[in-house]
């Protein structure tokens, strides 16, 4: 039996209440006074470009910085919830953060509620579409939402979330550098004791890809997993004749052999290998995931928690992934990432990267091959504002 309840009639006024014999009743304006939330007061936005330590190169080009948009929420109970965003090219960086900045009074005054708040955004742009620069802006200020109400509660995002903090199975990030510096970077991955690499390959022939892969095994060991990603450079007929010779070398997965959308031809390439299709950190939003999915464009799924909507999307694209038992691994954001993947029931691997160490004061830490989610309260981010006047845009 219920001990509270608010019983309201159709002859009932709001304001007044109905008693019962043995219950406590309270007035709908009661109840919501109970139910209050904080407010968002303002919200700060901030460019900045990191440099790499070691430039990363890919079939696409290389990346030698990261262009980062830092977003942060201020409520009315002075909390404040972190965020950011990668924009890969310095030519999107000036007008993501100005696109944040032209939201912000969309939001102003709301209650710290990310799922309402992501609703009321997507209905909002739901005529101009909520990918690109779009679904970018409206994930930075969800992924500071979910920590400011973290940081509300004092909670971890895990626990908000209803997880439990483990660690989490990393893979590093290896470049498009050839034979001899995949295969060192390779070795160092294993001297620090991580059990999964993964590469960029697409050179001009096949017999380069399997010659990368074959130097990364003998230098990180048989018992490496090893993923490779194409980074969408091939057609889909050209991915499956190089993947029947791929198949002999015990991959993990191959990620994204053709275009991220291209779904006919990414399942055809699934239907041919005999290796794991891996896809997934270039869909926008669980509606992109669900049409791959039903195409059956891929075995495994790696969404991007910047592409996918936020935390509020990525908790959307996990339930998706669990209802058709599909592993899910991350793209990126790897403090975060880690987070989520605590509360993914079909989680698979973290991918690792430490190109934005330089502005957060506590960086992820990985130790014998697992990435450690500690209890910190929030999502895990907290900004090293020297660093972020440093690398100021």
């Amino acid at each position: 039996m219920l001990n509270h309840a608010v019983f309201l009639t159709q002859d009932t006024k709001i304001g007044e209440s109905t008693a019962r014999p043995g219950r406590t009743c309270y007035t709908a304006r009661q109840k919501m006074s109970r139910m209050s939330l904080p407010t968002i007061q303002k919200i700060r936005v901030r460019a900045v470009r990191v440099p790499m330590a070691e430039p990363h190169r890919t079939a696409s080009g290389m990346i030698g910085e990261s262009p980062l948009v830092l977003t942060d929420v201020v409520t009315d109970s002075g909390i404040e919830g972190h965020s950011m965003i990668f924009t890969y090219t310095p030519a999107a960086l000036a007008p993501t953060a100005e696109l944040i900045r032209n939201i912000v009074p969309l939001v102003q005054g709301d209650p710290l509620a990310p799922t309402a708040v992501a609703e009321k955004l997507n209905q909002r742009f739901r005529l101009l579409g909520t990918q690109g620069l779009v679904g970018m802006a409206l994930a930075a200020i969800d992924m500071a939402l979910w920590d400011a109400l973290a940081r509300e509660h004092g909670l971890p995002l895990v626990r908000l979330l209803g997880g439990a903090e483990h660690p989490v199975k990393p893979y590093g990030a290896i470049g498009y550098d050839g034979v001899d510096d995949c295969a060192r970077r390779a070795e160092l991955w294993a001297q620090q004791g991580f059990t999964g690499i993964k590469d960029k390959i697409g050179y001009p022939t096949v017999a380069e890809d399997v010659a990368v892969v074959r130097a990364m095994r003998t230098a990180a060991g048989d018992d490496m997993a090893i993923m490779v990603d194409y980074n969408q450079c091939l057609t889909s007929a050209e991915a499956v004749v190089r993947l029947q010779i791929l198949d002999q070398e015990g991959l993990t997965w191959v990620e994204e052999p053709t275009l991220a959308h291209d779904y006919a031809g990414h399942a055809a390439i699934a239907q041919a290998a005999d290796t794991p299709i891996q896809c997934g950190e270039n869909w926008w939003g669980t509606l992109d995931m669900r049409h791959a999915i039903e195409a059956g464009a891929s075995d495994l799924l790696m969404p991007d928690v910047m592409k996918i909507g936020g935390v509020t999307g990525w908790l959307r694209a996990a339930a998706l992934a669990q209802v058709n038992a599909i592993p899910v691994s991350s793209h990126l954001w790897p403090e975060l990432s880690a987070r989520l993947l605590c509360c993914t029931p079909t989680a698979h691997w973290l991918e690792y990267s430490d190109w934005w160490n330089p502005i957060l004061r506590t960086p992820l830490q990985v130790s014998d091959g697992l990435a450690l989610v500690d209890n910190t309260v929030g999502s895990g981010l907290e900004w090293d504002e020297e660093a972020i006047q440093r690398f100021a845009a």
